[in-house]
């Protein structure tokens, strides 16, 4: 039977922390395109509506579209695009097509051009770095030699551009190291642009990593403007044709991006490099969110999608996060969230090797996806293992509007797994759950230390799964589900604003060097925020000063008073501007059960049969205690023996080991 909670909206209300016009705006929609699914939420004043399309890798402004198309079909009842871009006064996204193109090596071949005293030996100063430098620009690398100027400079210049360009590179990155790396590239700018003038056919981009960010750590420079080239032109071609194709249905207000840090811009006003992993950090987000209104010091989540499980730890109140955050181990200019993703999820392909079972990295993804699906999968997943040992329900499975078969999952369980470990389908099902569950535990424990106030957060379609299983192997005991788990980092991300940072090193250690730096950071964030529609009246101004000194790197807050300004460092003025949008505000309260959850229907599992509770069909206040089933329209939770649930009004689940 096809759950009543996919037409379903789910109440909660709104945070009035804006102008009175700008709480009466329109929708707000909220995408996160993952590498399986693509989640979408639509808030409209206190309701949400959610739903999922699969991704489609080949063009994925098609699932962006079709994801849209469901959602208006799921408000309005009927397919209505234009009435539901016209109504929306926000439209938020993520993606991890930036991301996923890097993992799989696919983009431009980068060329380099090294100056000043920047040499290519201090760009592989790691491993990681190494293997990297080999796969996105090999040998592509030309030095510049410091001494050079005039026209030998000219020469040389135009002899490495043209050396890059028949070795393959489509697209040019210049690093200049030492005091005058800023000045260095600039000349060579110049130079460049009258040789290469960029209007002729076949130019190729050069890209100058002072342009990029202002960082006096050479190497870490030019990794960051060699990843933001790397990932570019994906991002480029993709979110330009969704903005275009959402033009043609006269949206209010042009395409955010949702970024890293936790914040949003419009397309043409974010670097790539900042779209790298955003789609965690909408989770983080989220989960920052339940941990301020439950009261949680410390919340570990685990978003476990099809592809991975994405890990993140909120604690007092703060998403931990990098001032330096890495890409692949390489250290970057950018504060980025401190998100890991382990290779592990719902999609994960499962096989025997030997008399073990290997989980991952591998993963058959939205196509062909799970054996299950039959849309052509070979290879066992957990989808089909859970599918085989009765906890998913063929009938409700993705809110019913996805068939699974569980021949084709005993099908390909047997060849995989049970065949090469002598073992029955089933037997070799519950094996792969163990595996599978050891190595979501094993990520979470790698990456932060299990506390007695550690609270694990359990979201994503497959987050819910086995929860209770991962909590025991880590001596957690409270859980908790949110409402919306299974699109929750989409949710989360309309926890974000739109913001932007600038960055500029003060010409004298002094209150007129500060005084010069806040004025024209001042206005260039004017200048940006009149690019996203907003006066810089109507934004959160935040100012800090960034100190590098013998000692070290330290951030100083600017607030009342006059700062302190050190005399021998190198300082640096940050501002951010901020322009608030419309919030979802969590509503809700645990400790506050007064009736027994209701059963109507039993689930027969491996673990035997067991009484199944239906989430869209408990009052507020629920609760019961495992074994048992719990579920919703896309998600399955099972309740393991000791552990206790309660549904709060805002259906979000709290889980409790006795």
């Amino acid at each position: 039977m096809k759950s009543k909670q996919s037409a379903a909206a789910i109440k909660i209300s709104q945070v009035h922390d804006v102008e009175p016009a700008a709480a009466k705006a329109g929708k707000l929609i909220n995408i996160d395109n993952g590498g399986t699914l693509t989640d979408i939420c639509v808030i409209d004043g206190g309701r949400v509506w959610r739903t999922k399309t699969v991704t489609t890798p080949h063009d994925l402004s098609k699932c962006l579209l079709d994801g849209l198309v469901k959602a208006s079909r799921t408000i309005y009842g009927r397919d209505d695009l234009l009435s539901l871009l016209l109504s929306t006064e926000y439209i938020r996204y993520s993606t991890t097509q930036g991301t996923n193109a890097l993992v799989e090596r696919k983009g431009p071949r980068l060329g380099l051009i090294l100056g000043g005293t920047l040499k290519a030996a201090e760009l592989q100063g790691t491993a990681q770095q190494t293997d990297l430098l080999a796969s996105l620009v090999g040998v592509r690398i030309e030095t510049l030699d410091p001494s050079l100027a005039g026209d030998a400079l000219e020469t040389a210049a135009v002899r490495a551009v043209n050396g890059l360009s028949s070795a393959g590179a489509n697209r040019i990155v210049v690093a200049f190291g030492g005091s005058a790396r800023s000045s260095g590239e600039a000349d060579l700018k110049k130079l460049l642009l009258r040789k290469f003038p960029p209007h002729l056919l076949g130019a190729i981009p050069i890209l100058y990593s002072h342009e990029v960010v202002d960082d006096a750590e050479d190497a870490r420079r030019a990794w960051t403007a060699m990843f933001n080239a790397f990932l570019h032109p994906a991002m480029e071609r993709f979110l330009y044709n969704a903005e275009h194709k959402l033009r043609q249905y006269r949206t209010r207000n042009p395409l955010l991006i949702f970024r890293n840090d936790g914040h949003s811009a419009r397309v043409s006003r974010t670097i790539a490099l900042k779209t790298y992993s955003s789609g965690p950090r909408g989770g983080a987000e989220g989960s920052k969110a339940l941990a301020s209104h439950y009261g949680f010091r410390r919340l570990l989540s685990m978003d476990v999608g099809g592809t991975t499980t994405d890990i993140s730890l909120v604690e007092d109140g703060v998403v931990r996060a990098h001032r330096r955050g890495q890409v692949e181990g390489v250290e970057t200019s950018f504060p980025l969230c401190d998100v890991v993703s382990a290779g592990v999820g719902g999609s994960s392909i499962i096989r025997a090797e030997g008399r073990a079972i290997r989980v991952g990295p591998e993963s058959v993804g939205g196509a062909p996806g799970p054996a299950c699906f039959g849309l052509g999968g070979k290879e066992a997943t957990m989808t089909d293992a859970f599918l085989l040992g009765g906890l998913l329900d063929p009938a409700s499975y993705f809110g019913g509007e996805l068939r699974i078969d569980v021949e084709r999952a005993r099908a390909a369980i047997g060849e995989k797994v049970a065949l090469p470990l002598g073992l029955t389908p089933e037997k070799a099902a519950q094996a792969m759950e163990e595996a599978w569950v050891g190595k979501i535990a094993a990520s979470l424990r790698d990456y932060a230390p299990i506390t007695p106030d550690t609270v694990l957060a359990a979201f994503g379609g497959a987050g819910p799964f086995v929860v209770c299983k991962v909590a025991e192997a880590l001596g957690i005991r409270r859980i908790i589900i949110p409402g919306l788990a299974a699109v929750f980092s989409a949710f989360g991300i309309g926890f974000s604003d739109v913001a932007h940072s600038f960055e500029m090193p003060l010409a004298s250690n002094d209150a007129a060097g500060l005084q010069a730096a806040s004025e024209l950071l001042l206005l260039q964030a004017r200048r940006a925020m009149f690019g996203e529609g907003a006066e810089l009246e109507q934004c959160r101004i935040e100012q800090s000063l960034r100190v590098i000194d013998p000692a070290g790197e330290r951030s100083i807050a600017l607030g009342e008073g006059e700062p302190v300004i050190p005399a021998q460092a190198r300082v640096s003025l940050v501002l951010q501007a901020v322009k608030p949008i419309s919030h979802a505000k969590l509503a809700g309260e645990f400790g506050k059960a007064t009736c027994g959850a209701v059963s109507t229907a039993k689930r027969r599992t491996l673990s035997g049969e067991l009484p199944l509770y239906r989430v869209e069909e408990q009052p507020a206040g629920s609760t019961a205690a495992g074994p048992a089933v719990l579920e919703e329209a896309f998600f399955t939770c099972r309740i393991e023996p000791g552990w206790r649930f309660e549904i709060n009004q805002a259906g979000d689940i709290l889980l409790s080991r006795s």
